[in-house]
C-alpha cells in the first residue's frame, strides 16, 4: 500500500466541520467522496490531522489516505480540485512513508484567530473574524496572553474534557501566544504541542473578558487549578478561527 498525504485549505462557512457527520455535509466527506470516484473504490478513508468545528476554516489541514497503487500526484491533484466544492482545495497530494499518521505523527499546530475592533467591519470580512464590540485593554490582553504559555493541564478550556484524548491526558503546551495587529484588529497566534476540542476558542473568549475587565487576570491561575470547564468563558464564535498549519518530523 502506498500512503498519500494532503494540505487542505477550506472555507469552513458552509459545513458542519471537519469531520464525517450525520447531519451535515463536511470536509472530510467531500474529499473522500471525489477520490473513491477519482480511484474507482468505494473504501477510501482519509484521516486528518484533527478535527474543526462548524465554521472553523483551514489554510494548512493534513490527511493522509493509502492506496494499492502509485498515482500520478498531478493529474490526481488536479482532478481533486477540479471536482470538489470551490470552497474546499487541496493544496499538494504527495507520497509519503509508509508510516506516516496525519494525527498521530503530528508534533504541533498553529492557529490564528481574528478579532475586528473597528466601529464598522467590511462585510467581506465577516465570516471570518469576531466583530468585538466592546472596548479591549489590550495592553491587559496581552499580559493575560502569557499566563496560558506553557505547560499546563487544559481541562477547564476544553468542552468534553471526559472524552477522547483530553480525558486520557489533558496537559499540553502552548509554545507560543502573540498578539499581531492586523488591518482592523488584531490576530492571536497559537503555537502548541497539541490542542483539546475547542481549546483554542475557550481561551480566546477567556482573555476577551480578562481584557474587557470582565473577570481579573488573578483569576486565570484559578481557573486552570479548578478543571472544570464552567469556570471559563464562552467560547469565541468559530468564523475567527483558522488552522494555519501542521508540524511534523519529516518537516
Amino acid at each position: 500500500m502506498y500512503c498519500y498525504k494532503l494540505t487542505i485549505a477550506y472555507d469552513g462557512t458552509s459545513f458542519s466541520g471537519w469531520q464525517i457527520q450525520p447531519n451535515g455535509p463536511s470536509i472530510q466527506q467531500h474529499i473522500q467522496d471525489i477520490l473513491n470516484l477519482l480511484l474507482h473504490r468505494t473504501d477510501v478513508n482519509i484521516i486528518g490531522s484533527g478535527r474543526t468545528d462548524a465554521g472553523v476554516h483551514a489554510k494548512g489541514q493534513v490527511a493522509h489516505f493509502k492506496h494499492p497503487e502509485p498515482l500520478d500526484l498531478e493529474r490526481t491533484l488536479y482532478s481533486l480540485n477540479g471536482l470538489l466544492p470551490h470552497d474546499i482545495r487541496v493544496i499538494n497530494l504527495e507520497k509519503t512513508s509508509d508510516n506516516f499518521h496525519a494525527q498521530r505523527s503530528a508534533m504541533g499546530k498553529e492557529y490564528h484567530y481574528y478579532i475586528h475592533l473597528d466601529r464598522v467591519m467590511d462585510p467581506m470580512r465577516r465570516l471570518y473574524c469576531w466583530h468585538l464590540h466592546r472596548k479591549l485593554d489590550l495592553a491587559l490582553l496581552t499580559r493575560a496572553a502569557q499566563c496560558f504559555v506553557g505547560t499546563h493541564d487544559f481541562t477547564s478550556f476544553a468542552n468534553e474534557a471526559h472524552l477522547g484524548s483530553a480525558s486520557k491526558d489533558p496537559i499540553r503546551t502552548l509554545r507560543r501566544l502573540e498578539i499581531k495587529s492586523v488591518d482592523g484588529g488584531i490576530c492571536l497566534e497559537f503555537e502548541g504541542n497539541g490542542f483539546l476540542y475547542k481549546m483554542v476558542r475557550n481561551i480566546v473568549g477567556t482573555l476577551v473578558d480578562v481584557a474587557t475587565h470582565k473577570l481579573s487576570i488573578e483569576d486565570i491561575p484559578k481557573i486552570f487549578v479548578a478543571k472544570d470547564r464552567r469556570q471559563a468563558s464562552s467560547a469565541a464564535p468559530p468564523q475567527g478561527l483558522f488552522l494555519m498549519k501542521v508540524d511534523y518530523i519529516e518537516d
